[in-house]
């Protein structure tokens, strides 16, 4: 070991430091990571995605045996472009009122932090069980990392016994979340002069029909609104986050790209959005281009998918969770993590993690100290119970 233990806080502080939006690469901060380890006699293993521009990371602490806890978070972040911060969102700054600012302190690099400045006491305690850490990349654009490193983790260290997904839930234990789809709907239409609309097709016209199927679908399915789990809103939810297309206010546009997605409540149909959206575009929109057009396209890519999580699938996980937290109930959470992909390998997760979700994504996202003190007690209470 070539350096002392930091407090939760003091490597908070560092992982804030590393600009990891999305659109960058993550690896400063993964082998940054890497070395913090190695400093203390762990190894770790890098997942890297196909071009190497990026990296998953796992380790383990204790006997490599059956039964050990995953501690999970993701490494990027949303971007600050245009957010009005009050200071540097790349320095943790703490003020009196004794919240700790700075891009990723809430989501989630603070569930990170804690989780690596435990990494002295997991290395002294006499672990009958492992604890695994597993750290991923481009969960901010449709946990594109997590898939491959729940593979790899799964498949090469023994069956954990739960999984904790570390994103702010202010340190209560949620066992149900939304599953969450999201596509790339792309309109072909054929330029023309705007005064001659008869000789094309405008793409952004028919990318507007599409919005409008959209909106009249949310308000049907918001008539299913269901009261047997606590999210709100109790129901799917569409949402069509970029449109852009077209070159001049004054031609046809050729093309419109929308890039829109929907969130299905844990136990509904996952699929039923995208389905009926294509069924429209294959038997309505289409068609209706078409007869303006024989160039004319439509086309539906799913850009990623993130399985939901049903309660009754993880009491394990939050048997234990609850009693590192000393809380009494569940939740569940309209918003989607990575917890899903992990529970598609079999087993058990629940999300626990410091900070507030209203949070997340805004300008001056800060974290309380007061939930990296709880959070520290959680892992504090984790470490006694893996030493049996």
């Amino acid at each position: 070991m070539t350096q002392p233990a930091p407090s939760s806080v003091e490597m908070l502080k560092r992982l804030v430091a590393f600009d990891t939006t999305s659109r960058n690469s993550n690896l400063d901060l993964i082998r940054y990571i890497q070395a913090y380890l190695a400093d203390f006699e762990v190894e770790s293993t890098l997942v890297p995605n196909e071009d190497g521009t990026k990296a998953n990371l796992y380790a383990s602490i204790g006997p490599q045996a059956p039964g050990g806890v995953v501690l999970s978070g993701h490494t990027d972040v949303v971007p600050v472009d245009g957010q009005p911060w009050t200071s540097d969102p790349w320095t943790l700054t703490e003020k009196p009122d004794g919240n700790l600012y700075g891009r990723g302190t809430c989501d989630m690099k603070g569930f990170i932090a804690a989780a690596l400045s435990h990494v002295p006491a997991l290395q002294r305690a006499k672990l009958e069980v492992p604890v695994h850490f597993a750290f991923s990349y481009d969960e901010e654009v449709g946990c594109l990392g997590a898939h491959s490193l729940a593979e790899k983790l799964m498949g090469n260290v023994p069956r954990p016994q739960a999984v904790i997904v570390g994103e702010p839930t202010m340190m209560s234990v949620v066992n149900a979340q939304n599953a969450g789809g999201g596509l790339i709907a792309t309109f072909k239409g054929v330029e023309a002069h705007s005064s001659m609309t008869h000789l094309g097709v405008s793409a952004i016209h028919f990318a507007g029909d599409f919005i409008h199927w959209l909106n009249e679908l949310q308000e049907e399915l918001a008539q299913r609104k269901r009261t047997d789990i606590d999210t709100v809103p109790g129901h799917t939810t569409i949402n069509v986050g970029i449109v852009s297309g077209g070159t001049a206010a004054n031609i046809l546009a050729r093309e419109c790209v929308l890039n829109w997605g929907y969130r299905t409540l844990p136990g509904d149909d996952a699929s039923e959005v995208q389905r009926r959206a294509e069924r429209y575009v294959a038997e309505l929109l289409l068609p209706a281009m078409r007869a303006r057009h024989p160039d004319a396209d439509i086309t539906l890519r799913r850009r990623s998918f993130v399985p939901g999580l049903k309660p009754e699938e993880n009491e394990e996980a939050a048997r234990l969770a609850l009693q590192w937290t000393g809380g009494n109930r569940t939740y569940a959470v309209p918003y989607g993590t990575e917890a899903g992909i992990f529970r598609s390998h079999g087993i058990p997760t629940v999300i626990c993690g410091p900070g507030d979700i209203s949070q997340a994504h805004q300008p001056d996202e800060f974290v309380a100290r007061s939930q990296m003190d709880a959070c520290d007690a959680f892992l504090a209470r984790m470490i006694r119970w893996a030493e049996k």
